[in-house]
């Protein structure tokens, strides 16, 4: 089963990215090879990426049959998604495993939802 894993990271996360401090850079950085790293070798790992910050998000917003497209996030929130990933474990607690080993930032948000599975006809 697949459950996808989402980090929300509060700007305070965001900003350890880029921090001009290189230690600190470089710490936020150094975890999320080897995440990655233990998520392909147990053989859970099927898909993620790292996102840019909200501020560079255009939202598409459907309504009456038109497009509304506005530049920046759409909710107001503390958190933003930072990145998401695809994992194929059996069931919710494994999935809950692997999120609580996301080297995220102090104060970020996991959420783990399991994905559906596509109809089929």
């Amino acid at each position: 089963m697949n459950y996808t894993v989402l980090i929300y990271e509060s700007d305070t996360g965001f900003a350890l990215r880029a921090d001009p401090d290189t230690k600190k850079r470089e710490a936020y950085w150094s975890a999320w090879p080897r995440y990655i790293q233990a998520l392909q070798e147990a053989g859970v790992f099927v898909s993620g990426a790292g996102l840019e910050p909200v501020h560079t998000a255009t939202t598409l917003k459907l309504k009456s049959g038109k497009q509304q497209v506005q530049d920046g996030p759409f909710a107001d929130t503390k958190e933003q998604l930072g990145g998401f990933f695809v994992i194929n474990v059996p069931d919710m607690d494994s999935a809950l495993q692997w999120a609580s080993r996301v080297p995220a930032a102090s104060g970020s948000v996991i959420e783990v939802r399991q994905n559906l599975v596509p109809p089929t006809h």
